[in-house]
């Protein structure tokens, strides 16, 4: 189960949002729709869970690019969210780089995906080897993401289970969040 809120910050303190991600399919959606939530280019912080999976925050101030943090790559690339926050620079990839590297793969030449007789096991370890997303397991971005607003980076790391909570109650905004959960 997935959850996404936007934090706006005001200068009465902040001011939450329930977020619908269904329209959003790139970092430049997202990051319009929390611009769009902001009050004279405030902080907003976009947050998304999913539960014992992942969480990433989004991070926009005014008109600068978004700086984002998701806790788990590895596990944010099976998700629809998780794909709009990873993008290739956050991965470290060249744009347009998510096809296998066929340099890497042990190919055969055996034609139509016929086995090579001698190594049947080889070959599904290659294939798989191959077609597996290279996101790392683990955390990527900018893990420095909240410092400025409390949240360390050693915190934001230890995070896990209800780190969207946690990260609330940090910025003095879980009361606002607990209203649109």
């Amino acid at each position: 189960m997935y959850f996404a809120a936007l934090l706006a910050r005001t200068e009465d303190g902040w001011e939450a949002s329930d977020t619908e991600l269904d329209d959003v399919e790139t970092l430049s959606d997202l990051a319009d729709l929390a611009r769009e939530a902001s009050t004279d280019d405030d902080t907003v912080i976009v947050l998304i869970e999913q539960e014992e999976g992942w969480f990433g925050v989004v991070r926009v101030d005014g008109e600068e690019d978004p700086r984002i943090y998701v806790s788990d790559a590895a596990a944010a690339t099976r998700s629809s969210y998780g794909e709009i926050l990873l993008t290739d620079e956050l991965l470290g990839r060249q744009p347009g780089d998510d096809g296998p590297d066929l340099d890497a793969l042990d190919l055969d030449g055996t034609e139509d995906g016929e086995p090579d007789d001698d190594d049947t096991d080889a070959d599904d370890g290659a294939a798989s080897a191959g077609s597996a997303d290279t996101a790392p397991h683990g955390p990527v971005g900018d893990p420095r993401v909240l410092e400025d607003l409390g949240v360390s980076e050693k915190e934001l790391r230890a995070m896990t289970g209800d780190a969207v909570n946690e990260i609330a109650e940090a910025l003095g905004a879980s009361e606002v969040l607990e209203t649109v959960r």
